[in-house]
């Protein structure tokens, strides 16, 4: 039986998937923990767009209770733990590696059988389950997939660690040089990291997007030039900074269609395209082989986090070396999460709200 160390309700609010694209919020049963598991109160969730997208498509069966990038307190720890105590503030992964399988000889976490079990739930089939008020941790997250969270550092900023890792991740992918000339197209939440990053590896950056808030914000965070492609061509623009070759690299940080074959005009022969948001079976892109066989551009893809760059995405966010705190636009309760998904998934919709990074904060 798991050791009781605070006093936690036996029921809690969540946000329940139930199918065909619905989310009630209800109320469920607390979890309970087992001897190497700890139980969380989520103080903060940010709003992924990955999870935007499993329960658009229905994409998994319901019932399920999503929301991964978490932050919060421990509530109870299990009999067997020891690394962590009722009171810590803390950030949890959701995903953790074996370590020994033939993926992770080769550190492609995310392909690891593993990994690609989910190890933190709220409820009904593991999930995230960060869209709820408490949040069961099963041991191996517990092992090597918690981090402290500093005094000082609120929840919401912490919330970050997790997008920030797999954003480092694809960085490290592709190794930009100080001086280098990078196109990042998109700049939401994801896009915007990327540009912070980018910054601190002394790139000349070129970024692009449609809404004004956004272009503001990019130069905020280290863009030298923000486009709008509706009235710019990126393609001429890059040609004029790099004596007609074109850019070096491009992360692609949005899925709207024909951005990756953009993406191939934008850049020189040898240059690098990182696919970071064609996370859907239904996506399509359509190239030309020559483009990237006679032109020797290496084409990337990079999903989800690394356990190797744990302890460096949490720095980068606890350290305040990125400015994270200008992407939270809003905070809602649980109660109010179809206006966060809403808010998230068409931000052209809310010109006077500016939407970008919605956190959820299930104690409110």
């Amino acid at each position: 039986m798991p050791a009781v160390n605070s006093e936690t309700p036996a029921r809690m609010r969540a946000a329940v998937y139930r199918g065909s694209s619905v989310v009630s919020v209800d109320e469920v049963d607390t979890p309970a923990i087992g001897d190497g598991e700890i139980l969380i109160r989520v103080e903060a969730c940010g709003v992924c767009h990955t999870d935007l997208k499993k329960i658009e498509y229905n994409l998994l069966t319901p019932p399920r209770i999503y929301g991964h990038e978490t932050a919060g307190v421990v509530a109870k720890v299990g009999a067997k733990v020891s690394k962590f105590a009722p009171g810590d503030r803390v950030i949890v992964f959701h995903h953790i590696p074996c370590g020994n399988c033939f993926y992770c000889e080769r550190k492609l976490y995310a392909q690891c059988p593993v990994y690609k079990k989910v190890g933190v739930t709220a409820g009904f089939e593991p999930a995230g389950g960060g869209f709820a008020q408490y949040a069961r941790v099963m041991d191996w997250i517990v092992d090597r997939g918690v981090e402290k969270i500093p005094e000082g550092v609120p929840f919401d900023t912490a919330a970050f660690v997790e997008p920030v890792n797999t954003c480092v991740k694809a960085i490290h992918q592709c190794d930009p040089q100080p001086g280098d000339v990078v196109l990042v197209q998109g700049q939401g939440p994801i896009g915007l990291i990327f540009t912070m990053l980018l910054k601190l590896r002394g790139c000349t950056i070129v970024t692009t997007d449609t809404l004004e808030r956004r272009l503001d914000l990019s130069r905020q965070c280290g863009a030298h030039f923000a486009l709008d492609p509706r009235s710019n061509n990126i393609a001429e623009k890059l040609k004029d900074l790099t004596a007609g070759r074109g850019a070096d690299m491009v992360f692609v940080a949005t899925n709207v269609p024909g951005l990756v074959e953009e993406a191939i005009r934008c850049t020189r022969p040898g240059a690098k395209i990182m696919l970071f948001a064609q996370t859907s079976d239904k996506e399509r892109i359509e190239l030309s082989g020559a483009a990237i066989c006679v032109g020797e551009r290496l084409l990337l893809g990079s999903y989800s986090a690394s356990v190797d760059l744990q302890a460096e995405s949490a720095h980068l966010v606890f350290s305040g070396d990125l400015p994270l705190h200008l992407l939270v636009s809003h905070t809602v309760p649980l109660d109010k999460i179809e206006l966060a998904f809403k808010l998230a998934t068409n931000p052209g919709d809310f010109p006077m709200e500016s939407p970008l990074k919605i956190v959820v904060r299930p104690q409110e």
